[in-house]
């Protein structure tokens, strides 16, 4: 080791040193041909700087050092990663809702975690083979990926074709045609839903370019290239398995102004428009809802109802003249008077029940 640098253990010792305030002792030798250097006094302040040690004054507040590793650049701001977190939550939510009702059995969609990797961590922590999609996500230059992790795939595919999927040994195959076309169904219920989710970004129009079986033959960035992983979890029975969604930085760079503090809050909101009224409209219009009406309450005893046969009477408490109580989907809304119309009975109403 050379006579103008000092060993870790060295710099250690004399960092140690200056924050008891005392002098530090000369450090042992690590190797036969390493000595100790000795620490410089300024003549100014008589601090003690040692080589290849940034300047500390004493009684000076400690600086905290964070490591940074230049193999895994951090591109992405802590609001940006925020905001792909907030954007893909109802993803889980909404996603999980489409496939149970497509499978006809209970789908547990979990978002796990938003973080930002290279892409070449990113390919070589996949399963191989596997159901790996790239995506086209017009109008965004590049190409996304969604990879699908074998134990889930083979498992929907089991519920597809009318098995309950077991857990069991690990099927090391990539998938034939059919099978990628029984997949490609959940891969398009999940575009949908990106779709929706990236709406209040850049309207996507997304789909799926092709379909490969070994992540490490494709690719779309370069190895160093900044990708931000969305990781979702699927819980199908007793089934488990993982939903990667892979983002180069590059393809959503341009679009940081709307990943900011200010807009990630609103990405679940929109501003109402004609035509989302029209069809919010047209939808309650056809709505399906059931009418109640209330003849009469009162109490009886229980020795009573049981010695009630055909033709008995029962008298209420109810006045024949007032008007009836008319609930909607169990609410009560208005007030009515029996009758008859055209050969059925019926009410006509009256008057509203404030709340």
């Amino acid at each position: 080791m050379s006579e103008d640098t000092m060993s870790q253990s060295q710099v250690e010792n004399l960092l140690r040193a200056m924050e008891q305030g005392n002098t530090p002792s000369p450090v042992p030798k690590a190797t036969k041909t390493e000595e100790p250097v000795a620490p410089k006094r300024s003549a100014n302040s008589g601090t003690v700087e040692p080589a290849a040690v940034n300047t500390m004054r004493r009684g000076s507040t400690k600086e905290r050092v964070t490591p940074y590793d230049f193999k895994r650049p951090e591109r992405v701001g802590k609001e940006q990663m925020r905001a792909m977190h907030s954007l893909h939550e109802s993803i889980a939510r909404n996603f999980g809702a489409v496939v149970s009702g497509m499978l006809r059995t209970m789908i547990e969609v979990k978002l796990l975690s938003v973080d930002q990797m290279t892409y070449s961590e990113f390919v070589f922590s996949l399963d191989n083979p596997s159901c790996f999609n790239i995506l086209n996500p017009l109008p965004l230059e590049g190409n996304w990926i969604l990879d699908i992790a074998p134990a889930l795939s083979y498992a929907v595919i089991d519920r597809m074709l009318g098995g309950d999927a077991e857990p069991g040994a690990m099927i090391r195959r990539p998938l034939t045609e059919i099978e990628n076309r029984l997949v490609g169904r959940m891969v398009n219920a999940f575009l949908v839903q990106l779709h929706d989710a990236w709406r209040n970004v850049v309207t996507l129009d997304i789909d799926v370019d092709r379909v490969e079986s070994n992540p490490q033959l494709v690719q779309i960035v370069p190895p160093n290239e900044v990708v931000i992983l969305v990781c979702f979890e699927v819980t199908l029975g007793k089934n488990r398995g993982m939903i990667n969604l892979c983002i180069p930085f590059n393809t959503v760079e341009r679009f940081n102004s709307q990943l900011s503090n200010n807009g990630w809050v609103g990405y679940g909101k929109t501003k109402p428009t004609e035509a989302t009224r029209q069809t919010i409209s047209e939808n309650v219009d056809v709505a399906a809802v059931d009418l109640v009406v209330t003849l009469a309450r009162s109490k009886i005893r229980t020795a009573d109802l049981f010695d009630l046969n055909v033709g008995d009477v029962i008298t209420t408490e109810q006045d024949v003249s007032s008007a009836l109580e008319l609930s909607v989907q169990g609410v009560p809304k208005f007030m009515a008077r029996p009758g008859a119309f055209r050969g059925k009975k019926a009410v006509r109403i009256e008057g509203l029940i404030n709340p």
